[in-house]
């Protein structure tokens, strides 16, 4: 793992298309904004294992409607939680 120090304002980049922008530090929470091209798609972490863990329940049961793993991610995006 990199582990890298910033300020608010500085920058780093992922790759030649993705930029991390340092935007606030309030206490023990950090704002960042992130700019990348459309096609990179960005989750937070825990929203990240929940997807995988509904898509690992899905992939071992038959019996699962995958419609309501559909339903799941649209609300999800709807919160602005992807």
């Amino acid at each position: 793992m990199l582990v890298l120090a910033r300020k608010s304002g500085e920058s780093f980049r992922v790759g030649m298309s993705v930029k991390i922008t340092v935007l606030e530090i309030k206490g023990a929470q950090v704002k960042i904004g992130i700019d990348a091209p459309d096609e990179v798609i960005i989750y937070r972490e825990e929203l990240f294992r929940l997807v995988e863990e509904q898509n690992t329940m899905a992939a071992s049961s038959s019996a699962v409607d995958n419609t309501n793993l559909s339903e799941l991610w649209v609300a999800l995006q709807k919160k602005g939680e992807t």
